[in-house]
């Protein structure tokens, strides 16, 4: 299958370099993370043209996932009919319209006082980062703290292999924002989970961040693309704009979570 939108091309690339198996059906993929069973995009199915067939897909889904609690399905392609979103939306779904956008250069990073922008280096800072996303997780039950555990164990072993790198903003010694930036190897390169603090957010952390980490991209794994997906209607695509960054696509992200109980 042809992936059409760049942003769920880019997460495939994200997804095979954690250790996730992509399998090709055809004209849908099937995207598996054994390691983290909670990942629900390291664990859904990406549906080709024919995404209007919810009938279909939603079979599809249970098929390959039969113990999974959750369903997850992306639709490739140009973004759904508002028809279309309201029938997964009576069916239980959160309907997800995500933006993606590239950059093709950077300017250097900007100085901020007491502000230390670099890759994270040992233990130590690996755990800082995981802390950084448990006192940023909007849940805070054992299912979801366990799969950010997992999740940071994936992450730590790609930037081992090398395809991925991980970079941190520290103050006073401690990471307050963090991100990570995945290459294909080829020119492209996709960033990951840019997020900061609660308590040190609006401060320019996230912005110098990005900066560095593309520079990175281009001056060291000679990147010639660099591509972050953000939420069109949240205000940190306007920091991207900012920075360089273009409107590419759009994607759409089905997802039916776990009923309590």
């Amino acid at each position: 299958m042809q992936v059409a939108s760049l942003g769920f091309a880019t997460d495939l690339m994200v997804r095979q370099t954690e250790g996730s198996s992509v399998l090709d059906k055809g004209d849908h993929i099937v995207v598996r993370t054994p390691a983290n069973p909670d990942h629900y995009w390291g664990n859904f199915v990406l549906a080709g043209a024919d995404y209007a067939d919810r009938d279909r897909w939603l079979g599809v889904f249970a098929r390959e996932f039969p113990e999974a609690r959750h369903v997850a399905i992306g639709l490739d392609g140009p973004v759904a009919s508002d028809e279309v979103l309201a029938g997964y939306r009576e069916s239980g779904f959160e309907a997800d319209i995500e933006q993606a956008l590239v950059a093709t250069g950077m300017d250097a990073p900007a100085q901020l006082p007491g502000v230390s922008c670099r890759r994270l280096d040992g233990d130590d800072e690996w755990a800082q980062v995981l802390g950084l996303d448990l006192d940023s997780a909007e849940q805070n039950d054992d299912q979801h703290l366990e799969f950010l555990r997992r999740r940071a164990g994936q992450r730590r072993e790609a930037t081992r292999r090398g395809p991925a790198i991980w970079f941190g903003a520290f103050v006073d010694g401690r990471v307050r924002a963090s991100l990570g930036l995945v290459s294909d190897g080829r020119g492209l390169a996709r960033y990951q989970d840019v997020g900061t603090h609660p308590d040190y957010r609006r401060r320019g952390l996230a912005r110098t961040l990005v900066a560095t980490a593309g520079r990175c991209g281009l001056d060291e794994l000679a990147v010639g693309e660099l591509v972050i997906v953000a939420d069109p209607g949240y205000h940190a695509i306007k920091l991207y704009r900012s920075l360089g960054f273009a409107d590419a696509d759009q994607r759409v992200s089905l997802l039916k979570s776990p009923q309590p109980g």
